[in-house]
């Protein structure tokens, strides 16, 4: 693929067909584990954001990422100081092969509880043959999994003095999940919000889409959902999203503030909803030219 800096962006941001033959190879990349704050660690390469959650009682792991990956987050984990064997909880952000197609390794090698928001049970223990849009591509599948917890909006997920919010945040996939918990640091109390996915991806039909009916309703709640969170430190599914290279740089210069991000939270949310909106148009458009086409021809 073009590896130059706008395909990096538009891999992330879903706007390739396949994501599986436009991969980054960022997405491989290893990147420094890090601490964000309290007990939550970046643990994910250069493209793909995974986070560890930590307690006296074990940890939470979200997003397995690529099965490639498993052993970088195994390296990232260790390099913090933490045991693999230790994550008792598995969580992913949505059900596509990127971040979630190594949760099968995952659970084998650590005997984590998986857990999953129900929309995207099916797709995930169909390893990706039951995903609306990608279901036929034999690129995106992966190795099917059990889900040992089906989660639904709102659900708490608890390990030790830890609870994490799951949000459904749908669209992008039927139960993609945007992951919400309160961290102490420095004597402040902050909002960390994972953003599971907002993006529309290249090809997605939003208008009369017979597999996905309810997909422009699902996305118009998803950007409901979204600004009303508190956000404080924002975070996502990509680092990308909340340009994390830059602000690991200033963190490493010695700000201990630097994903604190308020604004960037809602800056983001808002320029993912006019690209909603703006292909959402498009496609209403498209869709009432046809519509007068058929109707003058049948005039005749």
């Amino acid at each position: 693929m073009n590896r130059s800096a706008f395909a990096v962006v538009a891999v992330a941001c879903g706007l390739f067909a396949s994501p599986a033959l436009a991969q980054s190879p960022e997405w491989t990349e290893p990147f420094p584990p890090f601490r964000i704050a309290d007990n939550l660690y970046y643990v994910g390469s250069k493209g793909l954001a995974s986070y560890l959650i930590t307690t006296p009682q074990g940890h939470i792991l979200i997003n397995s990422d690529p099965e490639a990956n498993v052993p970088l987050l195994q390296a990232s984990i260790a390099q913090l100081g933490f045991k693999f064997s230790d994550v008792k909880i598995l969580l992913i952000s949505h059900a596509h092969w990127d971040h979630d197609a190594g949760s099968a390794s995952v659970k084998k090698l650590t005997g984590a509880s998986y857990m999953v928001m129900d929309a995207d049970v099916p797709v995930v223990e169909s390893g990706g043959a039951a995903d609306f849009h990608y279901g036929g591509d034999t690129a995106m599948r992966y190795p099917p999994v059990r889900v040992d917890r089906v989660l639904h909006d709102g659900d708490e997920v608890k390990l030790g003095n830890t609870v994490l919010v799951a949000h459904l945040t749908p669209g992008h996939t039927k139960g993609c999940t945007t992951w919400t918990l309160t961290v102490r640091d420095g004597g402040k109390t902050y909002n960390a919000v994972i953003i599971g996915s907002p993006n529309v991806n290249q090809g997605y039909a939003l208008v009369d889409n017979a597999k996905y009916p309810t997909i422009a309703e699902d996305y118009e709640r998803t950007f409901r959902v979204l600004k009303s969170l508190p956000c404080d430190l924002f975070l996502g599914a990509h680092g990308s999203y909340f340009d994390m290279e830059a602000k690991y740089a200033r963190m490493r210069a010695g700000a201990a503030d630097a994903f604190v991000d308020r604004q960037g939270c809602a800056a983001f949310v808002a320029e993912r909803e006019r690209a909603f909106r703006s292909e959402l148009s498009k496609q209403r458009a498209a869709r009432s030219g046809r519509e007068i086409h058929r109707n003058f021809s049948n005039i005749r």
